[in-house]
């Protein structure tokens, strides 16, 4: 029988022994993302990488309709986000409108972020808004130079831009092509319900080859505009990768899943507490030549190759 001594020394012991709590609950980041599906699945994929796995301390409120921005600041209103992710200067400007203070992520291939207002500078940007903007000017002159590899006789040059955010774009393909001596045939292009009609009107003049600039409205259309490219025997090019994958002869621009993997580091980095304003503007930092071999062969054309050591399908460029 247990002394009454080891009975009050069992009943201390039970009282000091730590006591189980509840487990601290996990903090839930949302986002609010102004892009494409595809984008947004890129980005995620990247996020989870990083540590941030939607349902569990991530939601993702995927904002994929065309137009959606259009209601972006009513949408902010009900349900503010910790950050907000866009694509494109239209959707960058119209977060700007809706807040100056939830961080803005930008991912801009179409405007100077400097010259647009975006950001003060690209060391420092200085307000809510960082990202990655292209430099437009060197990638057309690669993407006519890979075309000519295909049709060296290249002269009349199609192009598909989007009026309402392309014309930066579209003013420096125009002085790229006139140092080469190529004429241009733009055919404007406002939503994805326009496309074929805007292709029937390009196809009527009688191009030689077709180029894409880049927009999300642009990017929605690939798979119809490889599609007609094919059916007119157009070598064509475009700056979004996954164009081939749709049919289109050539991709030459920004490696789409690296730069899913840049912005998600932006994200990563303004979640864990850093301010926009002070996280430099980058560019892409990998650039890839992709050619469809089976589209090529219907043209009788033959693979560009890619300038320098690497004779590639694709090469890496670091950004500076």
């Amino acid at each position: 029988m247990p002394s009454r001594r080891d009975v009050l020394l069992g009943l201390a012991a039970a009282f000091a022994a730590p006591r189980p709590t509840a487990a601290r609950p996990v903090r839930v980041h949302r986002i609010a993302v102004y892009l494409g599906a595809q984008v947004i699945d890129g980005l995620v994929e990247a996020l989870r990488e990083r540590g941030w796995i939607e349902g569990v301390n991530l939601a993702v409120d995927r904002q994929t309709v065309e137009g959606s921005e259009t209601r972006l600041g009513e949408h902010l209103a009900k349900s503010p986000p910790d950050l907000i992710v866009a694509g494109a200067p239209h959707r960058i400007r119209a977060a700007m409108r809706a807040t100056t203070t939830l961080p803005i992520m930008g991912i801009d291939l179409e405007a100077d972020p400097v010259a647009s207002g975006f950001v003060k500078t690209l060391a420092r940007p200085g307000g809510n808004v960082t990202g990655i903007w292209m430099d437009l000017p060197e990638l057309t002159g690669k993407q006519i130079q890979f075309l000519r590899e295909v049709l060296p006789s290249l002269n009349r040059l199609g192009v598909v831009w989007d009026v309402q955010i392309g014309h930066l774009q579209l003013a420096e393909l125009q002085a790229v092509s006139r140092r080469v001596g190529i004429t241009l045939i733009p055919v404007a292009l406002r939503q994805t319900a326009e496309i074929d009609g805007v292709l029937k009107r390009l196809v009527a003049e009688r191009p030689q080859a077709l180029i894409l600039l880049t927009t999300p409205v642009i990017f929605l259309s690939l798979p119809r505009i490889a599609e007609v490219a094919v059916q007119s025997r157009l070598p064509s090019i475009s700056p979004f990768s996954p164009y081939p994958s749709a049919g289109g002869l050539m991709a030459y621009g920004p490696d789409f899943p690296a730069m899913w993997r840049q912005l998600a580091g932006y994200v990563d980095r303004v979640l864990r507490g850093a301010r926009a304003g002070d996280l430099p503007v980058e560019r892409p930092s990998k650039f890839s030549l992709i050619v469809n071999q089976k589209t090529g062969e219907g043209h009788r054309t033959h693979a560009p190759t890619v300038a320098g050591p690497q004779r590639r399908r694709a090469h890496q460029v670091t950004a500076s």
